[in-house]
């Protein structure tokens, strides 16, 4: 019997979703056909920001690969706009002629940019950003020009304004409104999240409006112009001042539209045949732009074209869990306020952190979060269940752990987590559905969870959490799993699966490791050298071949590398702790090299600011002191207080146990920067509890914290165990660290690695397994026993070639800061 005949207008997410509900319901029950106007497969634009700041590829954000349509038997038009809809003949009609006869016809067309209707609009050099080809016409431009304006400061302006800055461009945000994310935030967090912008390199001009944009003779933007008078300079001019759903097909074919293609609750429109869902449609006169509504579309209208019929949309309540440049936010509900509310606030901008809490008749009816969002989805929760707050008050602005419910403050959260929680808010999948999947699937890896449940394959903001899940139901095997993307694009091979071959088959050379593992270009690239360089290393010292030219420049020449070409350097001081002579030949050294700045670093070390290559070996020579490695993936510094050698609260030498830890693990090769430290008593002044290892000496002996991070996001250690001796805090420590080196993919901090195992992993080979842990800490003595210190073996004459100045062929030209200068 032929098969009805079902068209798709539009290959986004929630038109595909939408298929793959269906699929899953009646296989094989439509004759499938897909129009797509862009010439690429299924793919997410949520995740169009970290391709523009180049954290990754397009292949990384392909959801449907062409091979998918394939086996499905769809029929895929890639390239094709559909242009007319003819509902009396039921077919669809495409640009170039291409047409599809339906039976079933979904829409969804998404939405379109909204440009400024102002002089200037159609110049060179003016884009919108909503999908790959806007992303990658502002990665070329990046390339060659300097000056960027952004209208608009919603997340789509803030995502390419971030993702422009980390290009190399001046990016100014245009606002209309007087704070940014004016719908996700209110006044205080958004004036909070200019204010760690602007530190980032922003700027912003809020409460403007732009008259004009303003062009060169060639028909190239060149400036924008303001309502107030004002004008800055640009080269590209991105409009990210909202966007409209895309109605102009259904229009013209007569399909009632009002703010959207109407739709009803169970996604048809007017015309019986015809669904829509997606940014295109409007339900109940609310067109939705967050993925969640659009997937909860998706499901329902896949339950009507499977002729099921019991699927009811009645609208979704929706939040928002935003990651802006590395900031958490998140926002649900009223969290505005107004008449009849009252509001519980806590406040800390010195931290970075903000809470709003809007209470109506006793319930919780909007949240505003900033900084730190985990508590989110708890109070999303409260604010749909209409929970009664009661006697909670007093600790409701502290969250879930607070307030004696399941919750752990961002440890090993997943194994507190009841069936029932959600852990994918986009795809609305809960802790239970996972753990079942996994187990009467067999999975084992990321990418297989997100194959049968769609967990973490939109935003990807849960993704360390399915892992965690995936530890708590597999244990020790999914140390065994490689990592869910590739190392890079010259090969298919996972991070874990690279360290796997390695290990097995005693990898030593590139040579060797290229070969074996079949790489697709003989030499390797930019990104998979230095992370094959370190995989070696760590896994066969003494015996592995270091390539220089496998390292960043930073590596390469043992100090920092600044913005004007010239270099940083930092000498040694074991604990922050140095003496009249060694102050006295820095003096002398920043004199005789004329050091434009010498600075107190946050690490308690001195940094000499200016230095210019061809001067690093000599002033390291005339310093007569030890590399501070503060340039590399590895030891930094070990920060102490003065401890109970001189301060009245001290409980144990903490300068001692510094300067120990910092001799003991002298040039230490790790897979991202380690940073420790350790405090004389629980007052913690060396603020050992954001320190990937923090130390806390109290009477009985020394708390052991792991996994801080005092980056752009702050990640509080955590708790790992408690010892006594001194020499056990170099043991136990030693242990962690040596699991991280050789457990870590390569770029990971400590706080990714225990968030990817779970903090219960880590204890169990740390703290509870003690003949593991003596393992751990004697190959990390074998490590580093007899390495030379990198600055000693450059004043005696290796590789003198790294500090010949180059002879640049105009001055105004720089040695770029990458791989492959």
């Amino acid at each position: 019997m032929k098969k009805p005949r079902l068209v798709v207008v539009g290959n986004g997410m929630a038109g595909i979703r939408t298929l793959e509900e269906l699929l899953k319901l009646v296989p094989g029950m439509y004759d499938i056909t897909v129009f797509g106007a862009e010439p690429h497969p299924n793919y997410n634009r949520i995740l169009l920001s970290p391709v523009l700041a180049g954290e990754q590829d397009f292949d990384d954000i392909v959801l449907n690969p062409l091979s998918w349509y394939a086996d499905n038997g769809i029929t895929l038009h890639l390239g094709k706009e559909v242009t007319r809809i003819d509902r009396v003949r039921r077919r669809v009609v495409a640009a170039d002629g291409t047409e599809a006869e339906y039976d079933r016809l979904l829409l969804a067309t998404g939405s379109v940019p909204f440009i400024l209707p102002i002089p200037g609009k159609d110049l060179k050099g003016v884009i919108g950003y909503r999908d790959i080809h806007d992303t990658r016409t502002m990665i070329e431009t990046a390339k060659v020009k300097r000056n960027a304006v952004v209208i608009g400061g919603g997340l789509l302006g803030l995502e390419a304004a971030n993702g422009l800055r980390q290009r190399g461009m001046e990016v100014t945000v245009v606002h209309l409104a007087g704070w940014l994310l004016e719908r996700q935030l209110d006044p205080v967090a958004g004036a909070l999240l200019e204010k760690s912008l602007r530190e980032r390199g922003l700027e912003f001009r809020l409460n403007t409006s732009t008259t004009e944009i303003v062009g060169n003779e060639a028909g190239e933007v060149a400036a924008v112009r303001f309502s107030d008078g004002g004008e800055v300079a640009a080269d590209l001019v991105v409009m990210a001042a909202g966007i409209r759903p895309n109605t102009a097909l259904a229009q013209a074919a007569g399909i009632h539209c009002n703010r959207g293609i109407v739709v009803n609750d169970t996604l048809q429109t007017y015309d019986p045949r015809v669904y829509a869902v997606g940014e295109c449609a409007a339900h109940r006169g609310i067109a939705y732009g967050l993925v969640a509504p659009l997937f909860e579309q998706a499901k329902i209208c896949a339950n009507h074209l499977a002729t099921f019929g019991i699927g009811i949309y009645k609208g979704s309540a929706v939040s928002t869990k935003l990651k802006v440049t590395g900031i958490d936010l998140f926002s649900a509900g009223d969290f505005m306020g107004g008449e009849g509310t009252e509001e519980i606030v806590l406040s800390d901008p010195a931290a970075g952190l903000y809470r709003k809490l809007v209470i109506r008749d006793d319930r919780l009816v909007g949240a505003c979060l900033y900084g730190d969002t985990a508590d989110g989805a708890w109070y999303f929760k409260q604010i749909k269940d209409g929970t009664a707050i009661g006697g909670r008050r007093d600790t409701l602005a502290f969250g879930e752990t607070a307030m004696g419910e399941a919750g752990t403050a961002g440890q090993d959260r997943a194994a507190t987590m009841a069936d029932t929680d959600e852990v994918c808010g986009c795809n609305g999948v809960c802790k239970g559905t996972i753990v079942k999947t996994v187990r009467e699937q067999g999975l084992f890896t990321v990418d297989e969870v997100k194959k049968h449940t769609k967990a973490a394959s939109s935003c990807g903001s849960c993704t360390g959490l399915v892992e965690q899940i995936l530890m708590n139901c597999l244990g020790s095997n999914f140390q065994e799993t490689p990592k869910t993307k590739a190392v890079c694009g010259c090969t298919s091979l996972a991070h874990g699966e690279v360290r796997q071959a390695i290990r097995e088959h005693h990898l030593v050379s590139h040579a060797q490791a290229y070969a074996f593992m079949e790489w697709r270009t003989p030499n390797g690239c930019a990104t998979c050298r230095p992370a094959i360089n370190y995989y070696m290393l760590s896994t066969w010292p003494r015996e592995a071949v270091d390539d220089p030219q496998s390292r960043f420049i930073n590596e390469r020449a043992h100090a920092n590398i600044q913005k004007d070409g010239t270099f940083s350097v930092v000498p040694q001081m074991k604990g922050g702790v140095t003496n009249p002579s060694e102050l006295r030949r820095i003096a002398d050294v920043a004199d005789r090299y004329a050091i434009p700045m010498v600075k107190v670093t946050g690490g308690q070390r001195i940094d000499l600011l200016g230095v210019r290559k061809e001067d690093l070996v000599d002033v390291w020579r005339d310093l007569g002191m030890k590399s501070g490695h503060a340039y590399g993936k590895s030891i930094r510094t070990v920060k102490t207080c003065v401890g109970s050698e001189f301060c009245r609260f001290g409980t144990q030498n903490s300068t001692q146990m510094g300067i120990d830890l910092e001799t003991m693990l002298a040039n230490m090769w790790s897979p991202h920067k380690v940073k420790l430290a350790v405090s004389g008593c629980p007052r913690n002044c060396a603020e050992s509890g954001i320190k990937d290892v923090g130390i806390i000496a109290v009477e009985s002996g020394w708390e052991i914290h792991v996994g801080g991070n005092g980056g752009i996001r702050t990640e509080v250690a955590q708790f790992l165990c408690k010892v006594r001796t001194a020499e056990e805090v170099k043991e136990y420590t030693g242990a962690f660290l040596q699991l991280y080196r050789e457990e870590a993919y390569y770029l990971d901090r400590t706080v990714h690695y225990i968030q990817r195992v779970g903090l219960e992993y880590v204890k169990r080979k740390v703290v509870e397994d003690a003949e593991s842990r003596r393992a751990l800490y004697e190959r990390l003595l074998y490590a580093l026993e007899g390495l030379p210190d990198p600055w000693q073996a450059r004043i005696a004459g290796e590789r003198p070639r790294e500090y010949t100045p180059l002879k640049l062929e105009a001055p105004e030209r720089r040695i770029p800061a990458t791989l492959e200068d």
